[in-house]
């Protein structure tokens, strides 16, 4: 079987350490996996621990002198079969929404024609707050598809909606968006 390109891009949420399962998971289900972090992931999970289970060169730094002197943020738009952020961050979900794109992940969404899935992690107020409410609708009648969030109990100690959803299903959701069950 062929495998599948994926981006998994990876937010600063206390949930980013979750994106290690989710890499392996999408290399079990025969995807190719590029790893695209924003600064603020790398305070949570360092590039090193995705480059060990990528085998490969983690993207964090659109402005980090390269080494090819390529425009990576284009190179990897277009080898993207399936794009999907996880955790995703209500600072990510606003930036895309209203067209900010200041970094390589939110560059890399933007330059790419395939299908992104978002799957959100934050604290409950943070995600019923009515702005991210507003960008999740906005993305979604723009065609990005979402996965959870989900409830469960939250890093801060709360309760409630906001929990990354599980693994498998974010993993089912890549393989349906590429229609490859």
């Amino acid at each position: 079987m062929k495998s599948k390109h994926s981006i998994v891009g990876v937010t600063g949420s206390i949930a980013a350490y979750k994106a290690c399962d989710l890499v392996r998971r999408l290399q079990k289900n025969h995807f190719s996996v590029d790893v695209v972090m924003t600064k603020e992931a790398v305070e949570f999970i360092t590039p090193l621990t995705l480059q060990a289970l990528t085998n490969g060169k983690v993207y964090y730094d659109m402005f980090k002198a390269p080494i090819d002197y390529g425009t990576e943020h284009i190179a990897l738009a277009k080898r993207a079969e399936v794009i999907v952020i996880a955790p995703a961050t209500a600072n990510i979900i606003g930036k895309i929404a209203n067209g900010i794109y200041d970094d390589l992940l939110t560059c890399v969404v933007a330059a790419s024609k395939a299908p992104v899935i978002i799957a959100p992690a934050m604290n409950t107020g943070m995600y019923e707050n009515a702005a991210v409410q507003d960008n999740i609708r906005k993305l979604k009648r723009l065609g990005m598809r979402f996965v959870g969030p989900r409830r469960g109990q939250l890093a801060c100690g709360d309760s409630g909606m906001g929990c990354l959803e599980e693994i498998d299903t974010i993993v089912r959701c890549v393989q349906q968006a590429l229609r490859v069950l």
